[in-house]
């Protein structure tokens, strides 16, 4: 019965599935375009800037990214990524607004339909009055996360490696025609009648000139493949938040109200601390501080670190997926647990 059950769910997802797939995929090939103009034309514009003013490209960034700039710099995943490094760039279109949105939508979705959405629809007691206990409904609604989390993931992948394949190989645009450091200068000086030459003062420097897609522009599709394990682990945290909730509530749209402004709740609360810091202990409470896909893909840590509880000093390492995916099924468990001791109200 529970076979029967998942295959009804699925045909059920089928096209909203369908649509967070195409939009996720598309996303990942238009964000790869995007960080190609980057990249390869305004980059180098900015190492000449750099080069002309003789300052380095880091000092440049602190002044774009000072004030409100600080929360650009936020969105794109703070000072561990490299503005000038391809696959960094790349990475951010794995912890963009919009793709944690989608993201966001489905799972909540998904999730407030599971249980009050069958009961608002006065559909649970029929379902319940067929040989299928109320275990074997949590049971099902959890295999069909393991079916359909893992596919808006591979889309995800899929819009990655399309968009790598697209841009490939990646080019410093322009260079010759950037904004050059000034030649050597000689200067002569006059003081208490006494001249004095200075010969061979250079100002600025000329950025290193990179081979098309060699050294920081090259592009490693695979290791985009690490990012999923990520993605899994929100969505399944989301999904087993809501499901919880939606274990407790019996009309649909008051279950995704409370979910949505619960999420929402988190999502700024972990935005807000990474710019203001008296609000940054605030931080590990949300779920999107876990929620770190880039570390995966430039081989970074897998852990955070709580130093927001520290003076900024790493208190204790824990694993972000150990977290998210632990809350995920904590919230199943919970669910499971509501559901087989509630009411069901009988359809009005």
């Amino acid at each position: 019965m529970i076979k029967t059950l998942v295959f009804k769910i699925l045909r059920d997802l089928r096209l909203v599935l369908f649509v967070t797939t195409t939009l996720l995929c598309l996303f990942q090939v238009f964000w790869a375009k995007i960080m190609e103009r980057i990249l390869a034309q305004l980059a180098p514009f900015f190492h000449g800037m750099a080069g002309y003013a003789g300052i380095e490209i880091a000092d440049l960034e602190k002044v774009v990214f000072d004030g409100p700039g600080k929360l650009m710099r936020t969105f794109i995943g703070g000072d561990s990524v490299d503005l000038n490094n391809a696959m960094d760039m790349f990475s951010v279109g794995y912890i963009h607004p919009l793709v944690q949105t989608i993201l966001c939508i489905w799972a909540i979705g998904r999730a407030a339909g599971a249980l009050a959405g069958e009961i608002d629809r006065g559909t649970m007691e029929l379902l319940l009055s067929q040989p299928v206990g109320r275990g074997a409904v949590i049971v099902a609604h959890l295999i069909v996360d393991l079916i359909t989390i893992p596919i808006i993931c591979l889309s995800l992948w899929l819009g990655s490696a399309i968009g790598c394949t697209l841009v490939a190989p990646l080019t410093l645009k322009d260079y010759d025609n950037m904004i050059q450091p000034m030649k050597p200068l000689q200067i002569e000086l006059g003081v208490a009648g006494l001249q004095f030459k200075v010969r061979d003062i250079s100002v600025g420097k000329s950025p290193p000139k990179i081979e098309a897609g060699k050294g920081k522009l090259e592009l490693r599709p695979m290791d985009f493949g690490g990012a999923m394990l990520a993605v899994a682990s929100l969505l399944f945290s989301i999904t087993g938040v809501t499901m919880a909730i939606s274990a407790f509530g019996r009309f649909r749209f008051r279950v995704l109200g409370i979910s949505v402004f619960l999420v929402l709740i988190m999502f700024l609360t972990n935005v807000i601390g990474q710019v203001w810091e008296p609000f940054s202990i605030l931080r590990p409470f949300t779920i999107f501080y876990y929620y770190q896909p880039q570390p995966l893909i430039l081989g970074k840590p897998w852990m955070v670190t709580f130093a927001e509880w520290n003076s900024g000093k790493p208190l204790v390492h824990v694993p972000f997926l150990l977290v998210l995916f632990g809350l995920g099924g904590f919230g199943y468990l919970i669910a499971g647990r509501i559901f087989s001791q509630r009411d069901i109200p009988a359809p009005i």
